[in-house]
């Protein structure tokens, strides 16, 4: 992969490409970036993945993929390897947040930003608390697949294959769309080479200029439900007016470093946009800068473990409540066998009942191994329940006794909590009960919009902004 002359500052680029999961055909192989063991996950045991219903399709969409332009660059991944190394010595802070999954049809410039919008407010908020940097990483620009429990979904006595996210069928209940077609991961490509171009201009055009950020959490904070957190809401301005005193160079401030990541769920896409680096020869993942294996796919001998293994990107790991000590030093030998700083994330997702019972052990273990890995709290899955009227829900108040746990045990442990990991959107939806203006569940009816799983609206999401600024402010 050659490496362009793009300003270092800006962590988001233009396009990229996208590969294949099942045996490649010859011409496919012969475009897609040649590496050592790269091909090793396609004799592994693999979940998860779509069945392809044209293979002339698939192979078509594989030779294009592996031919367009990166969607991010090597030097970029490398950027945020050093800053995840500083998130993991409590020198930053984490902060990725955005859709459970991502569609075509919500990839518009005022849903995109709207979610930025909403990861620069949190992190305004996150920054001043934990007084270090914050790392603002979107689940955009390529988060299109979602592992399911199912393969099969049955309607009225009706069976069709599951939804599996954009990039391989659609939400609609008929054939035709349910049709595991492979031509959606180039829609895929081009739908988050666009996200991406949206992103950077914003970041990088005013859009995230601290005064106007900050600027629009007076709003939110002006709503008597949330006028606990005003408080912090006047420091954060005398701040920035103290800064504007002393004559801060606000002009370095309009812009931002902006990443973008994704669960490494479908194979085939990952593999054809994988690219060797000019610089080094080492083959990097260019669908986005930090990919993370799921809870369901980070078997250790299987092909998701396998091929994540091989790519010079930052990894992540979502680790659940059976997860032991002995799983995640396992996944480090694997992942991170050179102990290289910023490589690997663990993102725990155990739920508010087992966070204080089930993560101590697994910290501990790491930790006495010598191995510095960075740690994340994902609040969201771990805590999914069924509302009374039918609706997929997550209850604010389990969402944030899940977090408050997640520092109390590092805190215990003298270890650094160095990040949070959210689903959560820009709009206004009903999705998750609770929050001090609080969602109910008749609101569902109305406002509920996720294709997947349930997400923080704005108002919750600020609203744990600034509860994780407290715990952030007190460590």
């Amino acid at each position: 992969m050659t490496e362009l002359s793009a300003n270092p500052a800006s962590s988001v680029t233009g396009p990229l490409t996208s590969s294949l999961g099942s045996p490649l055909t010859s011409t496919a192989q012969s475009r897609a970036a040649n590496y050592p063991g790269l091909d090793d996950w396609r004799q592994l045991p693999i979940s998860q993945q779509p069945t392809w219903t044209d293979r002339g399709v698939f192979d078509a969409s594989v030779k294009e993929l592996s031919v367009l332009p990166p969607l991010v660059f090597a030097g970029e991944v490398d950027i945020l390897r050093e800053r995840l190394a500083a998130a993991a010595q409590g020198k930053a802070f984490l902060l990725q947040g955005g859709d459970c999954a991502e569609t075509f049809e919500d990839a518009t410039a005022d849903k995109i930003s709207a979610r930025v919008r909403t990861i620069l407010q949190m992190a305004v908020v996150l920054t001043y608390g934990a007084a270090m940097p914050v790392i603002k990483m979107g689940r955009m620009a390529g988060q299109f697949a979602k592992p399911r429990s199912s393969n099969e979904e049955t309607r009225d006595g009706v069976t069709l294959p599951a939804y599996r996210g954009d990039i391989v069928n659609g939400y609609d209940f008929t054939p035709e769309s349910r049709a595991h077609d492979a031509s959606r991961m180039l829609k895929a490509y081009h739908t988050s080479a666009s996200t991406l171009n949206l992103i950077r201009a914003f970041t990088q055009g005013g859009f995230a200029d601290l005064r106007l950020v900050h600027l629009w959490n007076k709003g939110f904070t002006e709503n008597p439900a949330h006028a606990r957190y005003e408080s912090l809401a006047r420091d954060i301005d005398r701040a920035i007016k103290f800064m504007a005193s002393c004559g801060a160079d606000f002009e370095a401030l309009k812009r931002v470093e902006f990443f973008a990541s994704h669960e490494a769920l479908l194979l085939d896409y990952e593999r054809a946009l994988t690219r060797i680096d000019s610089r080094t020869g080492l083959p990097y993942d260019t669908s986005g800068h930090f990919l993370w294996i799921g809870e369901r796919t980070r078997e250790l001998d299987h092909a998701h473990v396998d091929f994540l293994s091989r790519v010079r990107n930052p990894i992540g790991v979502k680790l659940g409540p059976g997860t032991s000590g002995d799983d995640a030093l396992r996944l480090i030998d694997k992942l991170d066998p050179n102990r290289e700083p910023g490589r690997l994330t663990f993102i725990t997702r155990m739920g508010s009942k087992n966070i204080r019972e089930k993560l101590p052990a697994v910290v501990e273990k790491v930790t006495a191994s010598g191995a510095q890995v960075l740690w994340v709290t994902d609040p969201m899955h771990g805590n999914t329940v069924t509302s009374p009227n039918g609706y997929k829900t997550r209850n604010f108040d389990d969402v944030v006794d899940e977090v408050r746990g997640f520092f109390e045990v590092h805190h215990a442990l003298g270890t650094v909590p160095g990040g949070l990991h959210m689903e959560m959107t820009g709009d206004d939806v009903a999705e998750c009960l609770g929050g001090a203006d609080p969602i109910d569940q008749d609101a569902f009816l109305d406002r509920y919009e996720s294709v997947c799983d349930p997400r923080l609206n704005h108002m919750q999401s600020l609203e744990m902004a600034f509860l994780v600024a407290g715990a952030l402010t007190k460590r």
